[in-house]
C-alpha cells in the first residue's frame, strides 16, 4: 500500500500586525500578485497557485499555518487513517479557504499547524513583472520545542527524507522533493519561525534582488555568503514584521535513491553524503548577525 507522501511547500499563512505594509512587501518588493481578498485575509500567488503566500489580520505575528501538498496516490481518506494509525490526530475540512476544496488540518509535535492537500486551484495569475519574483517558495525554518520528535514526525509520517545537520543538536535539514532541503528544523525550547526561503533564478539575480530592497529600505542583515549544508549562495533581510527571509540560489540536489547529492565543482568530497557540518558558511565569512540567534 501507498504511504503519505508530501512532495513540496505550496504555501505559508502569516498572522500580522501590519497587514497593508506586508501586502505592499509581497507585491512590490517580492513581485508576488494578488490572487484573492477574503475577509480582510490577502492570498498572494508566485505566479500558477492560487497562493503560496496568505496574510491574515491578526493582533500578534507569526505563522497561522503552512499548507503541503500530498502526492494523490492516496485519498485524503486514506491519508487520514494512516496518520490515526500513528497516533496522529487530524480532521478534513471543506471549502474552508479559496483555492482548495478539501484539506488535512493537523499538528506537528512541535505545535504548528499544517494543512494538507492533493488539488489546488492554478490561477496563472503569472509571474509579476517588476521586484524580485522568484522562481518558488524553497523553504522554512523554524525554531522546534520537542524537535526531535518533529524530525521524526516528518520523517515518518508525512515521507520526508533526513539530510544534513549543523551541529548535533542545531540545524536538522528535511527533504519531501530533490531540493536539498524543504525543512530545517532548529532545535529550541520554543516554536517559531526562524526564516522563510525563496528561490532565485542564479548570482545576478541575487546581486539585482539586494539592489533592489536596499532601494526600498530592507537591508541585507546576513551575506551574500554560500552555506555548507546545501551550499545555496544565500542573503537574509527582514520583512516589515521583522519575520526574516532568505533569498538562495545554487542550492544542492538531493538524488534520494542513492543518498547522495548531485555534484558539483564546489562540494569538499564525492560522492557528497548527507553529514554534520560545523559552520553556516562554506567561504568562511561572517557577519555581524549571527544567524543561529535570529
Amino acid at each position: 500500500m501507498s504511504k503519505v507522501k508530501v512532495f513540496r511547500l505550496a504555501y505559508v499563512d502569516f498572522y500580522s500586525k501590519n497587514t497593508d505594509s506586508m501586502v505592499e512587501y509581497y507585491k512590490n518588493t517580492m513581485g508576488y500578485r494578488i490572487s484573492e481578498e477574503v475577509d480582510g485575509v490577502t492570498y498572494l500567488s508566485n505566479a500558477l497557485d492560487h497562493h503560496n503566500i496568505v496574510i491574515t489580520p491578526s493582533d500578534t505575528k507569526g505563522i497561522r499555518r503552512y499548507g503541503y501538498q500530498l502526492d494523490g496516490n492516496l485519498s485524503l481518506e486514506e491519508v487520514q487513517e494512516q496518520l490515526h494509525v500513528q497516533g496522529i490526530n487530524s480532521t478534513i475540512k471543506v471549502d474552508i479557504k479559496p483555492g482548495i476544496s478539501r484539506l488535512i488540518e493537523l499538528q506537528d509535535p512541535a505545535g504548528n499547524t499544517l494543512e494538507l492537500f492533493t488539488e489546488m486551484e492554478q490561477t496563472t495569475v503569472g509571474f509579476g513583472t517588476s521586484g524580485i519574483v522568484p522562481h518558488k517558495l524553497g523553504h522554512v525554518a523554524f525554531y522546534a520545542k520537542n524537535y526531535q520528535n518533529t524530525i521524526e514526525f516528518y520523517r515518518d509520517a508525512l515521507g520526508f527524507n533526513f539530510t544534513d545537520k549543523i551541529g548535533e543538536a542545531f540545524a536538522n535539514f528535511l527533504s519531501c522533493n530533490t531540493d536539498h532541503h524543504t525543512l530545517n528544523i532548529v532545535a529550541s525550547d520554543e516554536t517559531r519561525l526562524h526564516h522563510i526561503a525563496f528561490q532565485l533564478k542564479d548570482a545576478s539575480h541575487q546581486c539585482a534582488s539586494s539592489d533592489l530592497l536596499a532601494k526600498q529600505g530592507y537591508p541585507i542583515i546576513w551575506g551574500p555568503s554560500r552555506h555548507t549544508a546545501g551550499h545555496n549562495i544565500a542573503t537574509y533581510h527582514h520583512d516589515p514584521d521583522q519575520n526574516v527571509v532568505e533569498l538562495y540560489t545554487d542550492m544542492d540536489i538531493l538524488i534520494p535513491e542513492l543518498g547522495i547529492f548531485e555534484p558539483r565543482p564546489w562540494h569538499e568530497e564525492l560522492p557528497l553524503k548527507p553529514k554534520v557540518w560545523e559552520s553556516l558558511s562554506a567561504w568562511g565569512t561572517e557577519f555581524e548577525v549571527d544567524l543561529a540567534k535570529v
